[in-house]
This record gives C-alpha cells, structure tokens and sequence, in this order.
C-alpha cells in the first residue's frame, strides 16, 4: 500500500480520506478529529470560515497549512458568479488553485446545479485552477466535466449533511469505469461501513465532513474511517470473488475419508 498513492492534479497525497472543518464545535476539536483521522486534505468553506482576519480565531493556529493542503471551497454559492468570485478571493488571500467548486441549486436538498457547476469550471480551468468537482452522479455530466478539464469529479453518495450512504450504486459503477481523472465521493457518507463501500466502488477517495463532526465521538469515529477507507481500498485492490447463487465449498472432494 506504500506506492499506492492518491495523485489530484500535480500532487500526490498518503491519505485517501478529505476531511471537511465545519460543524465542530470548536476549532480544537476540528483540529484533532482530523489528525486522528490521518487526511492530507481539508476543505474549508471560504465564504464561512475565518482565514485571514487575526482579530478573530483563524483556522491556521489550528491546522498549519504547511502540514495539511486546505482545499478551499464555495460552499454556500448558487451561482456561477458567485463560486468564480470566492475562488478567486481565496487564491488572492493564499495563493490555492486546488479547489473543490461547489455551486447549489437549491437550499432544500443542496443538489448541484449542473448548468452553472459546468460553466464555472470551463472558466476556472482556463485560468489556471485545478477544479475538483461537486456534482450529481450522471455519467454524461461527469464526463462533461472531465472534458472541460476538472482535476476531480466529486459525485454526492446522496444529499449533503444526509448521512444515508450511497444511493446509486450503478452510476458510481459506471463512473469508475469512465473517469479517467480522480473520482472521490462528497457527500451523504454516514457510517464507517458507507466509505468502505465507495472504496470497494473503485473510487479513489471520499470526502466526510458531517459524519465526524456530528457523530456523538467525533475522534472515534475519524479513526473510524480513516481505517474504513484503507480497508475499502485494500479490498478493491485485492480483486473480490465472482458473485454466485450457488453455494461452494471451502474444501475439495479429493482425499475425503
């Protein structure tokens, strides 16, 4: 597993597991559930998350950013405007050009809307941003994307916060055998058992936020996934057997007394 290594654009990462930083409830915690955890990465809203005001708590006392990459994002943008502008803001406040783009359609189900999701990252793409993308689980969509040049697809295992685990099963399929870039699951990761299943799907990564920040042992339940992705990945890598109604035993005939 030592030379098996998460690649996203340029970069190479240990850890295949993307930890979100929202919904502690203290900076503290966040930052210890997430070096429990063991990710490389952490996303941070950057139209929420104070990280250049020094009169106020700042995200980097707590998670140093020469030690973990921040994956800023635009949580919270409905539009096309809005994501291009935050993007921009944050690589003028850090310098970021890995981002993950997140542009929502609604304020109910935060599904993405894939109209302005598209349209966002051909424009990002073309001035130099490598785009990780939040989108839903169509294969045309995805492929779309991959061709307007995200670094990332990023589909929702169901919606954002909902912790009920992968949904579609034969999209996420069917997009492992298509994508040719990074495929990592964002969103609807409830339990352990959910991010070995997206493992054991092929992808490449998830990406849990709600589901340790909630859970009533947020550091329990970091390490948790930090070992349920590596078993899932471990497991997928292995090669699983062939699925079959039929029963066969664990021992041959041969040498029976």
């Amino acid at each position: 597993m030592k030379s098996d290594i998460l690649k996203i654009a340029d970069t190479k990462f240990k850890s295949r597991l993307i930890v979100g930083t929202g919904k502690y409830k203290t900076m503290k915690e966040c930052a210890k559930a997430i070096k429990i955890s063991g990710a490389d990465i952490v996303t941070v809203a950057v139209r929420r998350v104070n990280i250049s005001d020094k009169t106020k708590p700042l995200l980097m006392d707590y998670i140093n950013p020469k030690k973990i990459t921040y994956l800023p994002n635009t949580a919270g943008c409905f539009n096309s405007k809005e994501a291009l502008r935050t993007l921009r803001l944050a690589r003028e406040i850090g310098g970021w050009k890995l981002v993950k783009l997140e542009v929502l359609g609604d304020k109910k189900n935060l599904f993405p809307e894939m109209i302005e999701t598209l349209k966002s990252t051909e424009i990002l793409t073309k001035e130099g941003f490598k785009v990780m993308v939040y989108c839903n689980d169509d294969p045309l969509m995805c492929k779309r994307l991959e061709n307007s040049g995200a670094s990332a697809i990023m589909p929702l295992a169901a919606p954002i916060g909902s912790g009920l685990g992968i949904q579609n099963k034969t999209n996420i399929k069917i997009l492992r055998q298509q994508t040719k870039v990074p495929l990592i699951i964002d969103a609807g990761i409830g339990q352990a058992s959910d991010a070995v299943e997206a493992m054991e799907l092929g992808c490449d990564a998830v990406l849990i936020n709600t589901a340790i920040a909630k859970a009533k042992n947020p550091f329990q339940m970091a390490e948790s996934m930090k070992y349920a992705v590596i078993s899932g990945r471990k497991s997928y890598l292995s090669g699983r057997i062939i699925p079959n109604l039929k029963g066969s035993p664990s021992t041959t005939k041969k040498g029976l007394i």
